[in-house]
């Protein structure tokens, strides 16, 4: 891959040629025209599967919607591996957060937008997968000093190479998807999923960016990525702030053993969130969450995916 992609190599796209500037990922680099100095942001990956399916979805999605981070070229030489040109934004939402927590102002307007996308996605049963605040990506308004001003004259929802139709064999297999403290129970038990994971990971970033800072609700304390347990943990917090399991949520898992099996892990889950730990979301003081933004994020953050409300429906909410 090194030697394909170095500095200062002209590549031919479909509608112009790129020369490299830059790398900044293992796999994306930053380049220009050879009339333009605006930076346009490469990705290629070698026999991997997620740049092809990108340019896919993209294909398919970008001209519904302008809320999606778009292509703007495809590489034709060298014609392996499969490369594409995105849109460059100036920064993700993630650092942008960590610069200056969102005010009122920036949280609705970035909102709106990324369920716009999901929207998008959803109509067509395809889901997202990694909704996460490194993957909401946003340019930067040319004065925005003052702290109620809005930031952003941009907001792009990116990475869709992870994206699939609910009825793919990941979704109905229950394939493991995003990051850990993003994933909705469903992912986390591998049950089948589809478009209201998505929801469930867009609850979570509200959460995140309404307390601002590295907040994560679902991180414990002392617990990291690489300890044995970590997920367990996880799903011990879902059900901590927004538990109980229904008795219904069996049903998802099918009959017999496999149904079995899910019963166990939840009495497991409750017999380890003793009630004395329990800390329901809802009530949560107006003082640390407004009552409409507590009643917002409740209606949205359910163990059972069915409760969930769908984009289309989080758009009409005022």
């Amino acid at each position: 891959m090194s030697s394909l992609f170095k500095i200062g190599r002209i590549l031919n796209g479909r509608l112009t040629q790129y020369e490299i500037s830059k790398q900044i990922q293992e796999t994306v680099w930053l380049a220009r025209t050879l009339t333009n100095d605006n930076p346009d942001v490469i990705k290629s990956v070698r026999d991997h599967f997620r740049v092809e399916n990108e340019r896919d979805v993209l294909r398919r999605f970008q001209g519904r919607t302008p809320y999606l981070r778009p292509m703007i070229d495809e590489i034709k030489e060298p014609s392996e591996p499969t490369t594409i040109m995105l849109k460059y934004l100036d920064d993700d939402l993630c650092h942008a957060s960590d610069i200056r927590t969102l005010n009122r102002k920036e949280l609705r307007y970035v909102s709106k937008r990324i369920l716009e996308a999901l929207n998008t996605l959803h109509e067509d049963g395809f889901v997202h997968t990694d909704i996460k605040l490194h993957n909401i990506l946003v340019n930067y308004a040319a004065n925005s000093d003052s702290k109620d001003s809005n930031r952003f004259t941009d907001v792009k929802l990116a990475d869709v190479g992870s994206s699939y139709p609910a009825d793919h064999k990941y979704a109905k297999e229950g394939t493991t998807i995003g990051a850990p403290v993003w994933r909705s129970s469903e992912v986390m038990l591998e049950l089948p999923w589809g478009t209201p994971t998505d929801i469930w990971s867009f609850g979570v970033y509200l959460i995140r960016l309404i307390y601002g800072g590295n907040f994560d609700i679902f991180a414990s304390r002392g617990v990291t990525f690489d300890d044995e347990g970590f997920n367990a943990r996880i799903l011990l917090q879902h059900f901590k702030y927004f538990g109980p399991f229904p008795p219904k949520y069996a049903e998802l898992f099918g009959r017999g053993e496999a149904e079995k099996e899910l019963d166990m892990v939840i009495q497991w889950v409750f017999d380890n969130v003793p009630e004395s730990e329990r800390k329901p979301f809802s009530q949560v003081s107006s003082s640390e969450v407004s009552r409409e933004d507590r009643e917002f994020i409740c209606k949205i953050m359910k163990l059972d995916p069915r409760d969930r409300p769908t984009a289309k429906e989080l758009l009409q909410d005022r």
